[in-house]
């Protein structure tokens, strides 16, 4: 059994995979991680592997402490990867777009595959029908874009996400939520018909906390997927444990 764990921008997600089977998953604040994970190992004695993930702060001490109950692999650009990675500064790439990158190479195979990650930030990798992976796009996410228009300015109100009536807002509440989740959905819809231009037979991946929320109002064929990081990360412990 394995442990993954990825610690996002605003949170850490844990999982349990038995091969690739997923047992278990939760989404924990980075103040109870120690004492969950504890409780995950009284539950799942036979985890003898972890895997980190770290996008955002996850303290030295708290991997000194997961190293007592199993082997764990830190994901680094340094890690060994089964996709040709073309990006320019591969150095530079962050590991949750490698465990994404990763997750399209194995389970959409030898298939031109998009995958979007709509969370802190909005991100789109694209891996080949060749397995090689080409870049994308960041952006920021939904819940960014309406903090920046309270940050940025003097009167407009920082507000929660909601989904717009009509493109035409009608007053400053509504003229914010169109602008923000309007212009996603427009974003996202134009990225993905520029890459249909571009790539035949093309697969676009959904996924992150926003996934849900934007799928049922994207008009292109998607897939949903709210698990494929995790799942890009147990394949990656697997190459990496080798």
């Amino acid at each position: 059994m394995k442990l993954i764990i990825d610690a996002g921008n605003t949170a850490v997600k844990l999982a349990v995979f038995d091969k690739e089977n997923l047992l278990f998953d939760q989404i924990v604040d980075r103040g109870q991680f120690i004492s969950e994970v504890k409780s995950i190992f009284n539950f799942y004695p036979k985890i003898t592997w972890a895997i980190v993930s770290a996008v955002g702060f996850l303290d030295k001490k708290d991997i000194i402490a997961l190293s007592v109950f199993c082997k764990v692999h830190v994901l680094t650009h340094a890690s060994k990867i089964p996709f040709k990675n073309s990006y320019a500064t591969p150095q530079t790439l962050g590991v949750d777009r490698i465990a994404l990158a990763t997750a399209a190479f194995y389970i959409n195979a030898q298939a031109n595959t998009l995958v979007i990650d709509a969370g802190t930030c909005i991100t789109y990798d694209m891996v080949n029908d060749y397995g090689e992976y080409l870049g994308g796009a960041i952006s920021p996410g939904i819940q960014m874009r309406y903090k920046a228009l309270n940050d940025y300015t003097d009167k407009l109100p920082l507000l929660e996400r909601n989904d717009p009536i009509d493109i035409i807002g009608n007053s400053t509440q509504t003229s914010i939520h169109s602008g923000v989740v309007k212009g996603i959905l427009l974003e996202i819809e134009g990225v993905i018909d520029q890459y249909k231009m571009r790539f035949k037979d093309l697969t676009v991946i959904l996924t992150g906390g926003d996934a849900q929320f934007l799928s049922k109002r994207l008009k292109n064929t998607i897939f949903a997927d709210s698990k494929f990081l995790l799942k890009g990360l147990n394949f990656l412990l697997e190459y990496n444990k080798r």
